[in-house]
């Protein structure tokens, strides 16, 4: 078989993640990575076996020996790249959030439509088998109408010091900062969790409140060439389109949880609760007869394919997969919404 040979574009943190996910799929070739940054890209590729290095998009692209990327730049960076590499033939897996904006994700989306090539966005919380059980559930009618949604999404890095120090490195004052692209929490992880929530409980968002908050973090809220002006934290209520009523919240602050993801489901015949962290995923649900005693039982659940299998296997088979640019689009119009509720302080359609 030939083995389809892949792109690295971005060499930061995630990117390792990327390349250590694709170089376990037995039909796929590392051939090339791309940073801006020679030193920084030739460490990469050195330390992924990686034999051709550039520091451009458009240089890639004049070389061509490639059939597929995966897009690990920061948020700015994946329109005006991505666009260019559709126009040149490629399949892309870009990481989240597709771009800053509606307008641009919208665009992007539709040049992927038009060019019929595989296009996916790493929403990572796919890879989360009792998530993926969970809708099941939900679609197989287990709970019944779902009436209710509780979703979060804690992470504690502006607290503590486990995942570096962010006072002091790049890969975290960007993420703060919207002049650097950044639109907050609520870009970079709320559209994660409203992907979980969304995917987990088989509907979608209908109608969208949201606050949102930045906290003072060093003296004039600056730190070198880094405005940290984006938003660490928000809240939002939300109608989905089964009728239920819910509510979201995520925050950087959240003291005591590293990287934690919750879900839950009401309906009105049982609930479903999903709880995703670092050092594991637990499905707990409470069904029939338990709902008068409200006793939950943990369920287990089997290994799922991951977004990074998916990817490489559509472009094998020739096919369509989710989660797509059109999906991480549409997320991107309700996180653009969530901004105007804010502004506005009202309700707004999606």
């Amino acid at each position: 078989m030939t083995p389809i040979r892949l792109l690295v574009l971005g060499t930061g943190g995630m990117a390792n993640t990327h390349a250590m996910n694709f170089a376990t799929i037995a039909d796929v070739q590392l051939v090339a990575a791309v940073d801006v940054d020679l030193a920084k890209v030739r460490a990469f590729a050195a330390r992924h076996d990686i034999a051709h290095t550039f520091t451009s998009v458009d240089e890639a692209i004049g070389w061509g020996e490639f059939d597929a990327v995966t897009n690990v730049t920061p948020d700015r960076i994946h329109h005006p790249t991505t666009l260019a590499l559709l126009a040149a033939g490629k399949h892309v897996m870009c990481e989240k959030p597709l771009a800053e904006t509606y307008a641009k994700a919208d665009e992007m989306a539709t040049a992927a439509e038009a060019s019929g090539l595989v296009n996916m966005v790493n929403l990572t919380y796919r890879n989360v088998a009792q998530v993926q059980k969970a809708r099941q559930m939900v679609i197989d009618g287990e709970i019944g109408r779902v009436r209710h949604i509780e979703a979060s999404y804690l992470q504690s890095w502006l607290v503590s010091k486990a995942w570096g120090d962010w006072a002091s490195e790049s890969q975290w004052l960007w993420r703060l900062s919207t002049k650097h692209g950044s639109n907050g929490v609520l870009g970079d992880v709320g559209i994660h969790i409203l992907d979980f929530a969304g995917f987990g409980a088989a509907t979608e968002i209908d109608h969208v409140f949201a606050r949102l908050k930045t906290f003072d973090k060093a003296p004039g809220n600056r730190i070198g060439e880094y405005d940290l002006d984006a938003n660490d934290s928000f809240t939002m209520t939300a109608e989905f389109t089964n009728a239920a009523m819910g509510v979201i919240h995520a925050s950087r602050w959240a003291t005591g949880h590293l990287n934690e993801l919750h879900l839950r489901v009401h309906g009105d015949k049982g609930a479903l609760e999903v709880i995703h962290r670092i050092d594991g995923s637990r499905l707990r649900a409470c069904l029939k007869e338990d709902v008068e005693t409200a006793v939950w039982k943990e369920i287990e659940v089997d290994p799922v394919e991951t977004n990074y299998q998916k990817f490489i296997a559509a472009i094998r088979g020739g096919y369509m997969q989710e989660p797509s640019f059109r999906h991480a689009a549409n997320l991107q119009k309700i996180l653009d919404l969530a901004l105007v509720t804010e502004r506005e302080r009202r309700e707004l359609a999606v």
